[in-house]
């Protein structure tokens, strides 16, 4: 009998589940997620899930987490001070892809080196203003260096990588490692949010390690990837990127082993996150064009997901346009004004208290902030010091914190690096209210909720006239955001073109009038063709309105809270290789390698220590993870062209795959 426990991180809840010979779950516990330290949630559901069953610590043959830390942190722009050392390329590439947006103003050089298409040097690595920027730059987290064709050569991003290493000892992420495709400023998004992640996703999981440890799991333990599969704890420090979408994966793979079903949508709500993804014949697809989180598309391979910023604890804004007013929801997620209360409750009633007897709205109502402990805070300028000074380990309202309107935005950088959490309303608030949640501090929720009715929209009404007014209007923005949500990956993966974008059609006024059964001269009818299983631990509370909404058959399986941490313990290990064999000239076959390009007089001799490298890396990879009877499958892509009536080859992509079950986890 093997006994495999899955753990997932949330952004509010951590859950552990036992799972037995990979055929049933034995028991399941959830604990709040702990911001200031991780590990502790983690130990505090594993422990909670060992008491129910008296299962022993050393009966645990596997350990797997998935979590949505690293999905979490890019969507609400968090994450350490990283630097790019951007080589070849010019300035103006640093408005492609987003890379700007990416780098959030922190420092970046651009290099004079690089290669060409074919792998030759195109102009000499300048080590000389290397050098002098980092000497210049300090407080840096984690330094991204891309190369212009580093996927050809990568030479000069190996040799700045050797250098920043000697010189600042920080973890540098080279963005030819994370993938083998071109464009370059592409890979430069993706190693500049790989770089941002290291630090956070190493003290998770060496944390998660430490807590296992404490409490006599000798079990080794692996990570879920964006794509389901899984991988070690090492190699998962060692390129954090491919955790994004870990969480949603796992909900993936666990929902198709807790449901079995075929063809379905898949929509799980987190407190910061929605994540929409489709089954289709039995398996999740994979995003051809890279994992796409918030505003950045990665070069990672992750399953092809739609994630919106979207969840019980999304804070709730006024909408102000028309006479009728309203609300929207997210994307930043903040700590409902409940679950702060429970946490700090003589200080937030007292705030709320004072707040409810004031004659006029303030600004700041509702709101309260407090320090994450544990999270670095170099780097940060003298106004952001002052607010922590000034904060320090106490929970404050921000009509207390804020004395000036330059603090606001020194308030946000704090909280964009994730080193201050504020408060807010939420809908996790609002099922407190309405009687639906009873989690944490209702009374709080109640308090809260009152004073943001108080709220004045276009017509200069109150926003409500009530908390309970307000609780509803809050759970039905989320039903239909919930909605509109589905609709567009539904749209997304519709084999027919209907001439508008996804998000277009959503909102359509058709598409709304379908919905709503319209009967006038037309009669009109729309409906999601398809079943949705609706996951995550508020799944039962607010999607039934979603299913009737979208007039769908809404599967909510026993183990939805869940559903995360049971993916995490039944997927495969997994991993992927790929290169490249060009051209450059005639008879001459080019295989480019990590340590530079081999030329062949033959294109088959290339291709085949291609693959013969290619299956070494992938084969080394899964048996560090631990997979055993690993399988190996080759694809081979070919592109040839017409010249005088013969097929010439222009260039070969080889893509290894080796795949097994973790060894442990069948002992």
């Amino acid at each position: 009998m093997a006994l495999a426990l899955g753990v997932d991180t949330g952004g509010t809840y951590t859950d552990a589940v036992l799972v037995r010979d990979e055929k049933e779950v034995v028991a399941s516990a959830k604990s709040l997620t702990t911001r200031s330290d991780l590990a502790i949630g983690v130990g505090k559901a594993i422990s909670a899930v060992l008491d129910k069953t008296g299962v022993a610590p050393a009966e645990i043959s596997m350990a797997s987490l998935s979590t949505t830390l690293a999905t979490n942190a890019l969507v609400e722009g968090q994450g350490g001070r990283v630097a790019l050392i951007y080589v070849g390329f010019r300035e103006g590439d640093l408005e492609k892809h987003g890379l700007k947006e990416a780098l959030k103003g922190d420092p970046v050089l651009v290099l004079r080196g690089g290669h060409s298409h074919a792998g030759n040097e195109v102009e000499p690595l300048d080590t000389d203003t290397l050098l002098e920027f980092l000497d210049t730059n300090k407080g840096i987290s984690g330094f991204a260096v891309a190369a212009q064709f580093a996927t050809r050569n990568p030479a000069h991003e190996l040799e700045v990588a050797r250098i920043v290493s000697e010189r600042t000892g920080a973890p540098v992420t080279c963005s030819h490692h994370l993938s083998a495709r071109l464009n370059g400023p592409k890979r430069a998004v993706t190693a500049v949010l790989n770089a941002r992640l290291i630090g956070m996703i190493d003290r998770l999981i060496g944390r998660a390690q430490d807590r296992l440890r404490d409490l006599g799991i000798d079990a080794p333990m692996m990570v879920v990837r964006g794509d389901g599969a899984l991988m070690s704890a090492e190699q998962a420090r060692e390129r954090p990127i491919e955790t994004i979408l870990s969480g949603p994966a796992a909900s993936i793979v666990g929902a198709r082993w807790l449901t079995g079903v075929e063809n379905a949508l898949v929509s799980d709500i987190g407190g910061t996150t929605t994540d929409v993804a489709l089954i289709r014949d039995g398996k999740p697809a994979i995003d051809p064009a890279g994992a796409r989180v918030g505003r950045f598309r990665t070069m990672v391979e992750a399953v092809a997901m739609r994630t919106h910023g979207l969840g019980g604890d999304s804070q709730v804004h006024v909408v102000t346009e028309g006479l009728g007013g309203g609300v929207f929801l997210g994307p930043r997620r903040v700590l409902p004004v409940s679950l702060i209360a429970a946490e700090a409750g003589e200080v937030v009633h007292a705030a709320l208290d004072e707040q409810l007897r004031a004659t006029t709205v303030g600004e700041h109502d509702v709101r309260f902030a407090r320090v994450v402990p544990g999270v670095p805070t170099e780097g940060v300028g003298p106004r952001e010091r002052v607010l922590l000074d000034r904060l320090g380990e106490r929970v404050m309202s921000l009509g207390e914190l804020l004395r000036t309107r330059m603090e606001n935005g020194a308030l946000t950088r704090l909280v964009d690096r994730g080193i201050v959490q504020v408060s807010g309303v939420t809908p996790s608030d609002a099922s407190h209210v309405l009687g639906r949640l009873d989690s944490w501090d209702a009374e709080a929720a109640r308090k809260g909720l009152e004073l943001f009715a108080r709220k004045r929209v276009g017509s200069g009404d109150r926003l409500a006239q009530n908390a309970e007014e307000l609780a509803q209007k809050i759970i039905d923005q989320l039903t239909e955001q919930t909605a509109l949500t589905l609709l567009e990956t539904a749209f997304a993966e519709e084999t027919e073109d209907f001439g508008l974008p996804p998000e277009e059609l959503a909102r359509h006024v058709l598409t709304r009038r379908g919905l709503a059964r319209h009967r006038g001269l037309l009669a009109l009818d729309a409906a999601l063709n398809l079943d949705v299983v609706g996951l995550g631990a508020s799944a039962p509370t607010y999607y039934p309105a979603v299913g009737e909404r979208l007039h769908c058959r809404m599967i909510l399986p026993e183990h939805a809270g869940v559903a995360n941490a049971v993916g995490a313990v039944v997927g495969r290990v997994t991993f992927r290789r790929s290169g490249s064999v060009t051209s450059p000239s005639e008879d001459r076959f080019r295989v480019h390698l990590e340590d530079g390009p081999q030329d062949f007089p033959d294109a088959d001799e290339a291709l085949a220590l291609l693959e013969e490298i290619l299956r070494a890396e992938a084969e080394g990879a899964a048996r560090a993870a631990g997979a055993e009877n690993i399988r190996v499958l080759v694809e081979r892509d070919i592109r040839t062209a017409q010249v005088e009536g013969r097929d010439v080859f222009v260039e070969g992509t080889l893509t290894v795959e080796a795949s097994g079950r973790p060894r442990v986890a069948s002992e």
